[in-house]
């Protein structure tokens, strides 16, 4: 169901062409300087088909993609995985196509749809949320333990121009000890006093099913997962120390994590918050370009 309602829906079917939507960026985060900027989108239309060029932000952070002759989703979805992306193999160092793969796997597999109400334009619409944590449960995100919280949400709407009404990415990670770290507390299901705190790559270890049932998932979305990726995703399991001797580290082929620096005066790594949200502002309806004017332009 996710995946038809992100991927497999003609988003632009409501919007006149020519057309402008315009959305606003705001990135907030806590490891590096945030910002606000637009994305705009132009629609155009000829002999029945729907064109579509995507300008997504500007400057130093613009990300546009190529125009697309015959568009049917909102290419919005797209650019901003596509630069979420990039900014996942920019902070860690990691691989593009891990990333993408993990997304893709997460829509497929482990997607939540609920229904809510959005408020656009003074009125309130009905509209469905898609979620998704691709690094939660991956027995490979050993490397990534920083970004292991992070959370997609999608909102999409028929009854807004575009199909889509808000994206968003959000890390939070407050109040989560440092991996390795010693916490005090105590209740149901909790950590006790002086016990040491469980890592998500020590429960993904434990979970011994869960971390095969994964590598070996095949899906319509999932079903370019190269070998290479389920290897090792396969050897994290089957390297499973015995009860009572040291784990030893996941080895793959990617990178190590930028660590952001310690905290001047307490030695301690600062762990990143980060929320990127792009909502949709306004549409306008342009005027039709008479011959001569396209003529021109050519």
């Amino acid at each position: 169901m996710a995946e038809t309602l992100l991927f497999e829906t003609d988003h632009l079917a409501r919007v006149e062409p020519p057309a402008v939507l315009v959305y606003e960026f705001r990135k907030v985060s806590s490891v590096e300087p945030g910002f606000s900027d637009k994305v705009q989108l132009d629609v155009t239309g000829s002999k029945g088909k729907v064109s579509a060029t995507l300008h997504f932000l500007s400057g130093k952070n613009r990300h546009d993609l190529p125009a697309l002759e015959e568009a049917h989703g909102n290419p919005v979805l797209l650019g901003f995985l596509e630069r979420d992306i990039s900014e996942m193999k920019r902070l860690t160092g990691g691989s593009t196509a891990y990333f993408r793969k993990r997304l893709r796997m997460a829509l497929a597999e482990s997607a939540q749809v609920s229904s809510q109400s959005i408020t656009y334009q003074g009125k309130v619409l009905a509209a469905q949320a898609v979620r998704i944590q691709p690094y939660l449960d991956d027995p490979m995100h050993a490397r990534f333990e920083q970004y292991v919280n992070k959370t997609y949400t999608f909102i999409v709407s028929d009854q807004v121009p575009g199909g889509i009404y808000q994206l968003r990415s959000s890390l939070a990670n407050r109040g989560r000890p440092q991996p390795g770290t010693t916490v005090a507390g105590s209740g149901e299901g909790g950590i006790v006093p002086g016990q040491t705190a469980t890592t998500p790559v020590m429960e993904a270890k434990a979970s011994k099913g869960m971390a095969a049932k994964q590598a070996a998932a095949k899906s319509k979305v999932a079903q370019d997962i190269d070998a290479k990726d389920v290897a090792v995703a396969q050897r994290a399991v089957e390297d499973e120390p015995a009860a009572g001797t040291p784990a030893p580290a996941i080895k793959t082929t990617l990178p190590a994590a930028k660590t952001p620096a310690p905290t001047a005066g307490t030695g301690a790594v600062t762990l990143p918050e980060i929320d990127e949200t792009l909502t949709l502002v306004s549409v306008a309806q342009r005027q039709p370009e008479s011959t001569s004017e396209a003529e021109r332009k050519r």
